[in-house]
């Protein structure tokens, strides 16, 4: 097992203040000690939250995010710095699940990512966005996201 290099991180072990804004997080990544083995990664983020552009209301989601890395991961602090800095941004919940998704590939040029994004309903009406790169791999274990679809009261 090989020591992964942490030496370009700005933010992992230090206290670093929230961003403002989406645009203003950092995301960092690390070097794939697994590089040149197709394996999936997935992050969780069953609390998310944004603001409604329209009302400043606040939109919560599931959100989970699948990818297999090639040279690069993401470092996990810097994409929870990120995911919160949505807290207090107004954007419509597909302009934050593709931005999400967008940046992440933007990072790390991954072999293949998707994104699950669980919205909430308010106003009655549940909006869920999916998008990924491409078809996944052939051969790799690829499971359900397991967020069910919402039934309110159903």
């Amino acid at each position: 097992m090989s020591k992964t290099d942490v030496s370009g991180l700005s933010q992992l072990g230090s206290n670093v203040e929230a961003p403002t804004s989406p645009e203003a997080a950092v995301l960092e990544r690390v070097p794939n000690g697994n590089a040149g083995t197709d394996y999936v990664v997935r992050f969780t983020a069953p609390e998310f939250t944004s603001l409604c552009p329209m009302t400043g209301q606040p939109d919560f989601a599931h959100i989970v995010i699948d990818y297999i890395p090639g040279e690069w991961l993401v470092e996990s602090k810097s994409l929870k710095l990120f995911l919160f800095s949505f807290r207090n941004h107004g954007a419509f919940h597909e302009d934050c699940s593709i931005y999400i998704a967008k940046r992440i590939v933007e990072l790390l040029d991954p072999k293949w990512l998707r994104i699950g994004a669980y919205w909430y309903p308010r106003g009655g009406i549940p909006i869920d966005v999916f998008w990924q790169t491409g078809a996944a791999p052939e051969g790799v274990w690829l499971p359900e996201q397991g967020v069910a679809t919402y039934r309110g009261r159903g």
